[in-house]
């Protein structure tokens, strides 16, 4: 026996633990939190959340659960969504009604489940979930076509999905107190009324608050999240459950608001909805004991493989008839479709809210969701790059440089990397420093590197460098740091410090951040003063009678060497601790002063 901070101390840590250690291994978080919750739960017993939290178990998930679909609403993005191709809305609009439909039917027919539980179950298995998606994209390297599709469906899906099961639960709420379908289908009506007016009156109201300052930055967060709970409580009071739809349609509304401090508001709901998604799987891993488990029969085997070779590939198939996707980029996109931790959280909360309606057969939805999770996480996790392989889908594509940070010497390597073919993208946190690189045509992307959004919005399998090349020296360590394990340290880098943590005992220790750019690693001061002095980048060509020698040799004196670009498009950049070795026929990337342009010893051309 402990005490309930005990249990709130373990489950914060298994979760958020199991969270960091899926991160640093590169494996699916997902499969992580289930292992270390049936550790805690049924095997061990240290959590048991019955018997921890009695009542206020039903309560604590319902608030997580209404702030993690609060938190889906708010990254709703209709803007990109308009921009995104036809296949994408075709397979969001069409394919997700589809998807519900054809889950629902597996759900009543091979696993058993009654008509109300199917409809809910099977909207709740529409959401495939970025979380999961996203570095199964990383892994395979996918061409760009199906890879935006499934990364837009995982976004978009995330929400809707709960927004179908919100639904067909409040249909199945209704059904069970009235004696007819009609008067379910009104009482469903009137709950979604009910939950836009509400939702859309406090996202509105709040939208309005936070553009005209009428609540300081400060309290922002408080007042967002204050809010949340009274729509969500005053919705529910007035219909049951209706509150997941208000709260949902609520973060949507906010989300699309063009608010000047979204970005900060997303980055705390990130955060938030990691601590209690992760507790949220936590307790309902721990939950699951020997009764539930039984559920898990043939019938459960069955479901599981109906949903992945046929549920999910017909409704994928038919959306997608009709548009330019080929039938291999049909087929990949078919079988990639793993459910993720907010499917199962979903799950867990209205398997017991319809067990307690009267419909027993709600009590199988959460072991089946885990089933479910279980077998999608890995087998599609382990197979969609022998299968992308296999159907020739694998990009091919010469990986981009990553940059962040919009000032003029990034604007000249940006143009340097493009006139030797590299493809880059500029990342910065100012729409004003970004105009000067969407005038000269170059690819941008405005916001928070490391924020969520951009892991969702940014294609990261087109790169295969970063450089962090801000004025904040911190800034850009801990870009580096935070991306390492994702690109690989060997192809992080960063502009030189001000002053290393060698020299300066108030600075970053020296191993924090990125390799150092260039030989002597210079700093953006001093970079950025050079441009502005007229420094250039230039390209010289090696050749048999012309080698590396000679151009150390006849380089104009200061040049800095940046990189060495192989015949095969292959990028490698010069440090503070390695210099590239290039031969006949590479490209060296050099930035020189000015009177370098017109040196023809040095055969070199200058970038402009």
């Amino acid at each position: 026996m402990h005490s309930l901070v005990v249990t709130f101390a373990l489950i914060g840590v298994l979760g958020v633990g199991a969270q960091w250690l899926a991160w640093r291994l590169r494996l699916p978080a997902i499969v992580l939190m289930l292992v270390a919750g049936i550790v805690a739960g049924p095997i061990t017993g240290w959590i048991d959340p019955v018997h921890d939290f009695g009542d206020a178990l039903g309560p604590l998930v319902s608030v997580a659960v209404a702030l993690i679909l609060f938190e889906g609403g708010l990254s709703l993005d209709f803007r990109g969504l308009r921009d995104a191709g036809p296949a994408v809305r075709r397979i969001i609009f069409l394919g997700a009604p589809l998807g519900w439909i054809t889950s629902t039917l597996a759900c009543h027919y091979v696993a058993g489940l009654s008509l109300p539980v199917s409809a809910v179950f099977g909207g709740i298995l529409v959401i495939t979930g970025p979380t999961v998606v996203t570095p199964l994209l990383r892994q395979a390297n996918l061409t760009p076509r199906p890879a935006s599709v499934l990364r837009w469906e995982a976004i978009v899906n995330d929400s809707l999905g709960a927004l179908f099961a919100v639904l067909a639960y409040e249909f199945a709420v209704t059904l069970a107190t009235t004696e007819s379908v009609s008067q379910a289908a009104i009482g469903v009506a009137i709950g979604v009324v009910v939950a836009t007016i509400l939702g859309g009156a406090a996202g509105a109201a709040l939208a309005y608050g936070f553009r005209r300052a009428i609540v300081p930055e400060y309290m922002k967060v408080p007042v967002l999240i204050a809010v949340v709970l009274g729509v969500f409580a005053a919705s529910n009071e007035l219909l049951d459950e209706s509150g997941l739809l208000a709260v949902t349609l609520m973060g949507a509304i906010l989300g699309n608001a063009n608010l000047p401090s979204i970005g900060e508001l997303r980055r705390f709901k990130e955060h938030i909805a990691v601590l209690l998604v992760s507790g949220v799987f936590v307790i309902l891993a721990a939950t699951l004991d020997s009764s539930m488990l039984a559920l898990l029969d043939w019938r459960a085997i069955a479901f599981v493989v109906v949903i992945m070779l046929i549920a999910r590939p017909v409704a994928i198939m038919l959306s997608l008839a009709g548009t330019n996707l080929s039938t291999a980029e049909k087929g990949l996109i078919a079988w990639v479709g793993p459910r993720g931790v907010v499917a199962v959280a979903v799950s867990g909360f209205f398997g017991v809210k319809l067990a307690n309606l009267g419909f027993e057969d709600g009590a199988a939805i959460a072991p089946l969701a885990f089933a479910l999770v279980f077998a999608t996480v890995v087998i599609q996790g382990f197979s969609v790059s022998a299968v992308a392989r296999r159907l020739g889908l694998v990009s091919t594509d010469i990986p981009g440089v990553l940059i962040v940070g919009a000032s003029n010497w990034t604007a000249q390597l940006a143009k340097a990397l493009q006139k030797v073919e590299i493809p880059v993208l500029v990342a910065d946190k100012s729409w004003s420093n970004l105009r000067k690189l969407r005038l000269q045509d170059i690819p941008t992307w405005y916001g928070e590197i490391l924020s969520e959004t951009a892991e969702h919005t940014i294609d990261l399998n087109r790169f295969g460098t970063i450089i962090a090349a801000t004025e904040n020296d911190s800034y850009n360590a801990l870009i580096c740091t935070d991306f390492g394990p994702e690109f690989g340290r060997t192809n992080v880098f960063q502009l030189g410090r001000s002053k290393d943590g060698g020299d300066d005992p108030h600075g970053l220790p020296v191993t924090l951040g990125g390799r150092k750019l260039f030989a002597s690693g210079v700093s953006f001061a001093t970079l950025e003063a050079r441009s502005y002095a007229g420094w250039v980048f230039t390209h010289t060509r090696l050749t048999d009678e012309f080698t590396q020698e000679d151009y150390r040799d006849k380089r104009v004196e200061d040049t800095e060497l940046l990189a060495d670009l192989t015949k095969d498009k292959t990028i490698s950049f010069s440090t503070v601790n390695e210099r590239p070795k290039a031969g006949p026929g590479d490209v060296l990337i050099s930035y020189a002063p000015e009177k370098a342009q017109g040196d023809p010893a040095t055969k070199t051309e200058p970038t402009p």
